[in-house]
């Protein structure tokens, strides 16, 4: 399963005000994703990156049934909350913890902060969604309090539909979450210029 190999950024855990948790996509790395960390407004913000084993979060596709993604989903949902204890410990409480992915990434913040909804710092969720063939309402419990959340997406997008977007969005307003939903027509399975700038906006606005 997925081991703790996390890259990190910024300031020291624990020196820094917040800690931002970016997650990679599918056939990717944490370098990849930090990439983008000199375009987001993370001054005060301390930054770590796990690692997936082999590249991947979870084999199949996010919308094949969530058995056959196990036992690789819960061991990538259990590794987050290693980290969330892990920034705890460092006297960082939930409402200074950021989240943000991409792509299989994204699908991944999305669902664990569903699953662990209350008032964190803010998700940002580059095209994605939560996880399953359908989405089944009982994984997810708790009330977001206000987070804020950006989800950006293409549409179309070869994998991540914008109806599963649309789902998600409808999942997380029910349940308090402060959402902007964006869809770009024909941008492709990318992150935008302006994504960043929403991102920055609406998340990660001291």
């Amino acid at each position: 399963m997925h081991q703790k190999s996390i890259l990190s950024s910024g300031k020291k855990l624990g020196d820094a005000r917040n800690t931002l948790i970016m997650l990679h996509g599918r056939g990717a790395s944490p370098e990849d994703i930090m990439r983008i960390i000199p375009y987001l407004n993370l001054e005060d913000f301390s930054v770590l990156a796990p690692q997936a084993t082999n590249f991947t979060w979870y084999p199949y596709s996010f919308l094949t049934p969530r058995k056959q993604n196990e036992p690789w989903l819960s061991s990538a949902i259990d590794l987050i909350k290693d980290i969330v204890k892990d920034i705890n410990n460092a006297g960082i409480a939930n409402d200074r913890i950021y989240f943000l992915g991409f792509s299989q990434g994204a699908c991944l913040v999305l669902e664990f902060v569903t699953q662990n909804a209350q008032r964190w710092g803010g998700v940002v969720a580059f095209t994605g969604g939560l996880i399953g063939d359908k989405i089944e309402k009982e994984y997810y419990r708790g009330n977001f309090s206000g987070t804020p959340i950006f989800i950006g997406t293409s549409n179309p997008d070869p994998h991540v539909p914008v109806t599963r977007v649309q789902e998600t969005t409808a999942v997380l307003k029910s349940m308090n979450a402060s959402v902007t939903e964006k869809i770009y027509q024909n941008m492709g399975h990318t992150i935008s210029e302006d994504e960043i700038d929403k991102a920055n906006q609406l998340v990660f606005n001291g």
